[in-house]
């Protein structure tokens, strides 16, 4: 027998309902009469407007070509009361559309912006906003109405098959970036949606692994990011997590969607599903858990709703409360006033956004002896390396963008009027062209083009020829499975051997060697970085690629990114490293594959126990004082920054106001970002503050104010299922990085305070 979990409406009150709907005129929608269209509709028109119109395979087509071609979906129009359809796109680096139309000669194309850590990278909200604003008016243009971004899971580990989408590992961090992306978006009158609610942390088998996790990191960490955002951006949308969390599916948990995503976030958009196949997830319990759009949508889906209002395991009420909600979205587009779209958003512009992005979020990791900028008298440089040929601008999968182009070093370098080494170029740009050729269409991305093995007299004669290496290494990534160890994280023979080969014959002539990682998420360093006199990290920055990393290699860009994750000397020092899948080899999860067989259940595959707690990335390595290959927050300039005059004042509310005066002592112009750290319950430090200056000259000066809250200070109590600011003494550690601070100041509470009391749920 099944649990009724609601009692239905008697059959007379049903009744009723259908007599007023057929004697009644049908209300239009419009943004003002959302009830009173609510109630005008059937059980069959409810359903449709919380079940997705479908598409007909996961790229995105079927119904969305009546509208947007290439779209990853549509909502469901209902014509007798004026319901129009709506557009829905992936959209975390830039729109996934179709760029050919059938019986049309014009490309649509649309900009491919730096992935979600290298515009975190940047530190920069104002500019991240902007990326945002970019990406929202292509939207608006294309006429789209919803786009399912920003990703903002944490990388929890290093080999997070999708953390290129994601910004940080730092909670704060995330939370103030996908705010300032949402808000950009949304002053377009489009959509953003935060993705995915929550603990996604790994790829491997997302949709049936089972997260344990405690109540503090959980609060703390994983859904700290999305209240914030939620708190400063007011998103559309948020959608809900393939994954399960305590034993609950994260798309069927009321706990997670209604209680803690509503009531303590204070959210007031819709809930629509990630891409789930039927027979994964039970329709009924999705909309009882106030899941308000399953997506893409299926028949199946509806007819188990249906069937769910008639066994009475579901209430018309909770099936009503989805339906509003889906009714306010339609309303809040410019669908519900039809308007023309132009289609023709301005590209150059946005190419030159995507460039500003992508040159703030390149991170200098080593310069010794002031190897970059480049020396003016440099005239020509010897590239090693696929990518440097190929760059690789985006990511795989949902986070795949179709860029009208993408500007390899090879034009960068044009364009800053530095020559090339033209025999090496038409050696890699052979083995490329004939890889490309040989290889099928994938809508979802391409996988790196593995390297080459280069002769060691082709090596030479650069070296004699040529007054610089440039070796850029390259890794892509997408959706469906994590990275793995051996061949991901590491480099490979051949790479550790041109990089030695290269480094041995430049050196011998007296010429420097940089090493460009064109990479989609950490890999290691400690084995190699001393044979290189620069390492630059651009991971994958999106269309401008080439401009904006030659721009920074000749110092017409002063480098200005810093790390959003710790860089370990080796993966094995992780504290997550054994409940991580680093080396599983099964299905792909994506599309419809196979459910893995539960029986045995498999460890980081069926279900990953979050044993290190509190303990992730800076977190753990601070704490407990291990070395790190690169710290939290790290970032190399061409100029120098002093900090001084930090003052910190308690305020009325509560709060307390920090300024900090930074100035440039070096020769060049620069920006700087200041981080702010605070010890909480048992870390000996984390994240609560940062700014990023302007662009400062030599001797000029900026003080920057920054906020520091009572949530920012506290720590969450699982016994009181609240959030706690102990008594004691704050020393924040104001400075460049998370073990470079520069400067002091001192937070005194008195007492301990409650600062904010929330649901005891989802344990």
């Amino acid at each position: 027998m099944k649990r009724k979990l609601f009692t239905p409406l008697s059959m007379g009150a049903m009744a009723l309902a259908l007599v007023m709907v057929a004697c009644g005129k049908a209300p239009q929608l419009t943004r003002d009469n959302v009830d009173d269209v609510l109630a005008h509709m059937t059980l069959d028109e409810k359903i449709n407007i919380v079940v997705g119109a479908g598409n007909e395979t996961f790229t995105g087509y079927g119904n969305t070509k009546k509208l947007v071609p290439g779209a990853a979906g549509t909502t469901s129009p209902i014509p007798r009361l004026g319901i129009p359809p709506t557009a829905l796109t992936d959209g975390p680096a830039g729109l996934r559309i179709d760029t050919l139309r059938e019986g049309q000669s014009r490309r649509y194309y649309h900009t491919g912006f730096p992935i979600g850590t290298a515009l975190a990278s940047s530190w920069n909200q104002p500019l991240i906003y902007e990326v945002g604003e970019a990406i929202g008016n292509e939207a608006h243009e294309y006429g789209l109405d919803l786009i399912f971004g920003p990703g903002m899971n944490l990388h929890r580990d290093p080999l997070g098959g999708r953390n290129f989408e994601y910004y940080s590992e730092d909670p704060l961090l995330t939370g103030k970036m996908a705010a300032a992306f949402v808000r950009g978006i949304q002053s377009q009158h489009v959509g953003a949606t935060l993705k995915h609610f929550a603990v996604n942390n790994q790829e491997t088998n997302r949709k049936d692994v089972d997260v344990r996790i405690a109540q503090r990191p959980l609060r703390e960490l994983y859904l700290k990011p999305f209240e914030i955002a939620v708190r400063e951006s007011d998103p559309w949308s948020v959608m809900s997590a393939y994954n399960m969390i305590n034993g609950q599916q994260c798309m069927e948990s009321r706990d997670l969607l209604t209680t803690i995503l509503r009531g303590d976030f204070g959210f007031r958009g819709f809930v629509v599903s990630d891409w789930a196949a039927p027979g994964w997830r039970d329709s009924g319990r999705e909309i009882w858990a106030g899941n308000d759009l399953l997506a893409p949508g299926t028949a199946q889906q509806r007819q188990e709703i249906k069937a769910a209002i008639k066994d009475g395991t579901l209430s018309v009420a909770a099936l009503d409360s989805c339906a509003r909600r889906m009714l306010q979205f339609v309303a809040r587009t410019e669908r519900i006033t039809p308007r023309t779209y132009s289609e023709n958003p301005d590209l150059k512009a946005h190419a030159i956004k995507s460039r500003e992005a992508a040159e703030e979020g390149i991170v200098l990791l080593e310069n010794h002896d002031q190897t970059l900028p480049l020396a003016k008298e440099t005239r020509r440089v010897g590239m090693f390396g696929v990518s440097s040929y190929n760059f690789i601008s985006v990511g795989t999968g949902s986070g795949n963008v179709k860029t009208p182009h993408t500007v390899n070093l090879l034009e960068g370098f044009s364009h800053v009027g530095v020559e090339t080494n033209a025999d090496l170029a038409q050696t890699y740009q052979r083995i490329i062209r004939d890889t490309i050729a040989a290889r099928a269409y994938d809508p979802l991305g391409y996988a790196a083009i593995p390297e080459l093995t280069i002769d060691s007299a082709v090596i030479a004669r650069s070296a004699q020829t040529d007054d610089v290496a440039i070796i850029t290494i390259g890794r892509s990534c997408g959706e469906g499975a994590d990275r793995l160890q051996q061949t991901e994280y590491l480099l490979s023979d051949v790479e550790h051997r041109l990089i030695a080969q290269v480094s041995r014959a430049f050196h011998a002539a007296q010429k420097r060697v940089v090493v460009v990682l064109n990479v989609s998420g950490v890999v290691e360093v400690a084995s190699w970085r001393s044979l290189a006199d620069a390492v630059v990290l651009s991971w994958l920055p999106g269309q401008e690629a080439g401009d904006a990393v030659c721009r920074v290699l000749t110092g017409k860009v002063c480098p200005s990114g810093r790390l959003t994750m710790t860089f370990p000397l080796r993966y094995e020092d992780c504290s997550t490293h054994d409940n991580f899948p680093y080396d599983y080899h099964g299905p792909k999860a994506i599309g419809n594959y196979p459910k893995i067989p539960r029986t045995p259940a498999i460890k980081n595959v069926h279900y990953v126990d979050y044993v290190e707690g509190m303990y992730v990335g800076y977190r753990y390595f601070d704490t407990f004082n291990r070395p790190v290959a690169y710290p939290f927050g790290f970032g190399l300039s061409y100029t120098t920054f002093a900090y001084s005059d930090a003052v910190c004042r308690a305020q009325a509310d509560g709060n307390f106001a920090l300024s900090v005066k930074v100035t440039n002592t070096g020769t060049c112009a620069g920006k700087e970002v200041v981080q702010v750290y605070a010890p909480v319950r048992a870390l000996s430090h984390q994240l609560v503050a940062f700014d990023k200056t302007r662009m400062l000259q030599p001797g000029e000066s900026e003080t920057l104010s920054l906020t520091i809250t009572q949530r920012d200070l506290a720590c969450f109590d699982e016994v009181q299922n609240a959030w706690v600011l102990d008594a004691g003494d704050y020393t924040l550690e104001i400075g460049a990085n998370a073990r470079d601070a520069r400067l002091k100041a001192l937070i005194q509470v008195s007492a301990p305070l409650v600062v904010e009391r929330v649901n005891g749920v989802l344990r």
